[in-house]
């Protein structure tokens, strides 16, 4: 059978890449033996997690070998992230892994001395071909697309041969803060890789399939018919393609800061899954007398409101399950439903929290973290965000001395999926003392407001079962120790500002930041656009993130952007809606 074929070699989520394809009107057929892959008219390859694993299974699965002669006849072939970085020669992520050397160079780990890695978020892919070329792969100028991984491959120190591949560039990091340039897309004859995800970057990033899908070979569609000398790899495994020539512009850093849409979702008292939202975590309506609980607070439908989210420009879509299900079989969970649904429509990264932990079916069969995170994967999510358990997995790490075991569901989701899967979700509430010495085991710092008997300093004590009890730990030692055992970013919440509308809590998300090197994302507090642009200035954080007020269309999401760019903010600009 020929046709569209989709290379999966079972890591990460792939369901939004064939929904995005089916989307456009294709058909797509999953690769189930090596045979398929020279069967393609067209392949893809989305890479997800890290390029060890996936040049590990490439090789276990015996499609490495097929794969190289695909790519030698010059046939039409897409690579995403991993994907593409498959293509070069080797990666320091996995450095006694050989990739398929097609293309010289290697992959390397972004500095982090000054920026925060992964680079996760939205950037800008600068042309350096020519802008025919790149509109002829979808890509327009100055349009941001969905990047996250901590490794690239740099367009500085590459080879001339490796730029001579090199369709665009994109800067992450500012002149002089440690700023860096690498290769976001190759293009030669008809392989096309990028480095960003198109499934997750909006219909801009749909575009860029639609002209894969679409386009025909590259010698009919851009008349190439000159570059390609001999379409077979040469002796040094690259292919034999005469590249175009191009003139090399200055890139700029232009990451935009992320707006993340959150919802919390539960089953009601009638066992309907609703997204509501706490005030101070406590999501039942209230009484006029306030004595009496009411019901759970409904604000819509997941799916829903999630597609909504989507169309008005959110960056990312954040779920959280703070019902748990416990009763449910794994595979009857009803967020997988809610995920399916979700991806068929909302072309933005997706992450899932709340339950992914060892769960226990009602017949008693075990699933361990990993295995439920991958559920989550293969259903439409691309992250997983992890709450108490992260705080029992610090525990842990610092009774072993600072260091981990192996057997966290950070841990083990890190290495199968990579750092950049892995969320924690952390849930803290200030402690007053009156001096950094009534607390000598924690993080003390002074809070912007005194507390409510005039104490100077305060603690964030972390929290767990929802904020229900509270650990000997403060925010500090745990989001170190996250960081330590594999997470690639952090969901920042307060207890003591959620529902307040006053806006986020500067101060501990200061404290946060200056302690580690992954993004995070700043959440609970927000009540008005200016919020965003607050907490953006004054703690350079990457993402925030709002609930209720977008819910209650007491703020639009368009306002917060429009009033980040006004102020100078880098933001993503809304996509106009497809054209099918």
């Amino acid at each position: 059978m020929t046709g569209t074929y989709l290379l999966d070699y079972g890591a990460g989520n792939v369901r939004s890449l064939v929904n995005a394809v089916k989307k456009l009107g294709h058909d797509i057929t999953y690769v189930k033996d090596p045979s398929d892959i020279l069967k393609a008219d067209k392949l893809i390859f989305p890479g997800v997690g890290a390029f060890g694993s996936a040049m590990q299974s490439l090789h276990s699965k015996g499609y490495a070998e097929p794969l190289k002669q695909y790519l030698s006849l010059n046939k039409p072939f897409m690579g995403i992230c991993v994907g593409m970085q498959s293509l070069f020669e080797g990666s320091d992520e996995s450095p006694d892994v050989p990739g398929l050397g097609v293309i010289p160079g290697r992959v390397r780990l972004f500095d982090s001395t000054q920026k925060a890695v992964p680079h996760m978020g939205w950037n800008t892919a600068r042309t350096i071909q020519g802008e025919e070329r790149a509109k002829g792969c979808g890509l327009e100028e100055g349009r941001a697309y969905y990047f996250v991984h901590s490794f690239a491959v740099p367009f500085i120190e590459g080879s001339q041969e490796a730029k001579e591949w090199c369709l665009t560039t994109t800067q992450y990091g500012g002149e002089g803060s440690g700023g860096e340039v690498f290769i976001s897309s190759v293009k030669r004859g008809n392989i096309f890789c990028t480095q960003f995800h198109p499934e997750k970057s909006g219909f801009a990033g749909v575009n860029v399939l639609k002209a894969f899908l679409d386009g025909d070979a590259a010698v009919g569609a851009e008349g190439d018919a000159a570059l390609i000398q001999a379409a077979t790899l040469a002796p040094g495994g690259g292919l034999s393609i005469l590249a175009p020539t191009f003139v090399p512009e200055p890139t700029q850093d232009q990451f935009t800061k992320r707006i993340v849409a959150c919802l919390d979702v539960r089953a009601n008292d009638q066992g309907d899954l609703v997204v509501t939202k706490g005030d101070q975590y406590d999501v039942r309506e209230q009484s006029t007398d306030g004595q009496e609980q009411g019901d759970v607070r409904n604000l819509g439908k997941p799916v829903e409101l999630a597609r909504r989210y989507f169309e008005e420009g959110a960056d990312e879509i954040t779920f959280l399950n703070i019902t748990s299900f416990r009763n449910c079989p794994l595979l009857d969970l009803p967020m997988l439903e809610v995920l399916r649904r979700t991806s068929e429509t909302v072309f933005v990264p997706l992450t899932i929290g709340g339950g992914i932990k060892d769960v226990v079916d009602p017949d008693g069969k075990i699933h361990p973290a990993l295995e439920v995170a991958g559920e989550y994967f293969r259903n439409g999510a691309d992250k997983v965000s992890i709450g108490s358990d992260a705080v029992y997995a610090a525990e842990k790490y610092y009774a072993l001395g600072g260091r981990g075991d192996g057997t966290s569901a950070i841990e083990t989701i890190a290495h199968a999926y990579g750092s950049q899967a892995v969320v924690i979700s952390v849930d803290p509430k200030k402690v007053y003392v009156n001096s950094p010495a009534d607390a000598p085991t924690h993080h003390v710092i002074q809070p912007a407001q005194l507390g409510p008997n005039g104490e100077k300093y305060c603690w964030y004590q972390c929290t767990v079962s929802g904020g229900r009890e509270g650990r000997d730990m403060d925010v500090r030692q745990l989001v170190v120790a996250c960081q330590a055992l594999g997470a690639g970013e952090i969901l920042l919440n307060s207890m003591d500002q959620d529902g307040m509308k006053q806006g986020y809590d500067l101060a501990l998300i200061q404290d946060v930041r200056s302690a580690i090197s992954i993004p995070v994302i700043a959440s609970s507090g927000a009540g008005c656009a200016d919020h965003f642009v607050e907490v953006f200035e004054k703690t350079g954080v990457q993402a925030a993130l709002a609930a209720g007020i977008f819910h209650r269309h007491e703020v639009p999401l368009e306002d917060v952007k429009s009033t980040c760019v006004k102020a100078g903010i880098r933001i993503r600009t809304i996509d106009a809606p497809l054209a099918i």
